[in-house]
């Protein structure tokens, strides 16, 4: 699993070194051994990344930088599908790991880790949009990005959780692929803090998850957090066909209930692998010998390519009938599908993501809080 300590160069500017999160990190790449450069601009930060795209690998250097835009934003989620509402905290975009499927990997032009570091005010951000005690908030940082992959040392996750920890109605979701959590084991107040896991099959993440910790890592770490008192979620999206797929995802599955305890595991999401149009030619042009995209797969409502209707049908109700069992208290929700997918699986009939929100709020305060 690749780590903060593998970062071969680091790009910032002088005058952001009044941010903590900058001179923490500034701190600790030292202790990489990495080339630390500083920028004056723009347009010599755009230099030095046209220099090192011929030297290093994307995911080898870190950039600081201010963002400049919204830190909160609603999920855009897709149209003409059923979405849970979710809320973004922008963090920093990329990450250490190189997922195949990424649907960052249709950003052509993006080169490096850019972690944003006006993050002081983080919380500030939460609390504005957050203000309804009725409601009951999903917020996350791992849309664009992996949440805990550097959190040790940027320290994001255990301000936000500080902040936020007396808020009961806010479930703070840090979402990885990494066995990164021990540095957030000690914390005593942990509020409604959900500590979540992207699983796939073993096959599927030497296939497509490189420099990832692997399945037995991460449940590991998800298993440490339960014990520490912290809520937990788990993520099968994207699930991925091959023969014999869901005889493994099955013994993922029973791998979690013999390390998990079922109480503190709050909502697992499903959903199978999609892309859009044009995300094909990138992953055959990047990833050569990738069979991601050899199954047929034809457009959705929003434009999406998926496994036919009936295919995902199928999986999805494996999955919901054995999770249904083996972790009655979590929602079970499925991520971008239509409501007829809905009715099919859940026989539940929703008609807009308004109402699915609902749903997962009242699960959430009956079952938690």
């Amino acid at each position: 699993m690749k780590t903060f300590y593998d970062i071969r160069v680091l790009l910032f500017r002088g005058e952001d070194l009044h941010y903590t999160l900058a001179s923490r990190i500034v701190d600790k790449i030292s202790l990489s051994g990495a080339k630390t450069l500083c920028y004056k601009d723009e347009e010599e930060l755009g230099r030095y990344i046209e220099t090192f795209r011929n030297i290093y690998d994307s995911k080898e250097v870190l950039i600081l930088k201010e963002f400049p835009g919204r830190k909160f934003q609603k999920c855009p989620g897709s149209p003409g599908v059923i979405c849970c509402n979710y809320y973004l905290l922008n963090t920093c975009f990329n990450c250490l790991y190189d997922c195949t499927y990424c649907f960052l990997n249709s950003y052509l032009n993006s080169y490096g880790i850019t972690q944003f570091i006006n993050l002081d005010k983080l919380h500030e951000s939460i609390f504005e949009h957050s203000s309804d005690a009725s409601r009951m908030y999903r917020i996350g940082t791992g849309e664009f990005t992996d949440s805990l992959m550097m959190d040790e040392i940027t320290g994001i996750a255990e301000n936000l959780i500080m902040r936020t920890s007396r808020h009961r109605n806010i479930f703070l979701e840090f979402k990885t692929k990494s066995d990164c959590v021990d540095h957030l084991l000690p914390i005593k107040e942990k509020g409604s803090t959900v500590l979540a896991w992207t699983l796939n099959t073993p096959v599927n993440i030497s296939r497509y998850e490189k420099d990832t910790a692997s399945l037995d890592s991460r449940v590991d770490a998800a298993a440490k957090a339960g014990d520490a008192g912290f809520y937990l979620a788990f993520h099968f999206d994207p699930i991925i066909t091959y023969d014999g797929f869901l005889n493994d995802y099955d013994s993922v599955l029973n791998k979690l209930s013999e390390n998990i305890n079922p109480g503190k595991v709050v909502w697992v999401s499903l959903g199978c692998f999609r892309y859009s149009p044009g995300f094909k030619d990138i992953i055959k042009h990047k990833y050569r010998d990738s069979v991601l995209t050899c199954e047929e797969m034809f457009p959705g409502v929003d434009g999406k390519y998926r496994y036919l209707k009936k295919r995902r049908i199928e999986i999805y109700s494996f999955f919901y009938k054995k999770l249904r069992a083996l972790f009655p208290l979590a929602y079970v929700y499925f991520c971008m599908e239509s409501a007829d997918v809905w009715y099919s699986v859940t026989g539940n009939d929703f008609a807009s993501s308004d109402e699915l929100e609902a749903a997962m709020g009242h699960s959430l305060r009956s079952n938690f809080l």
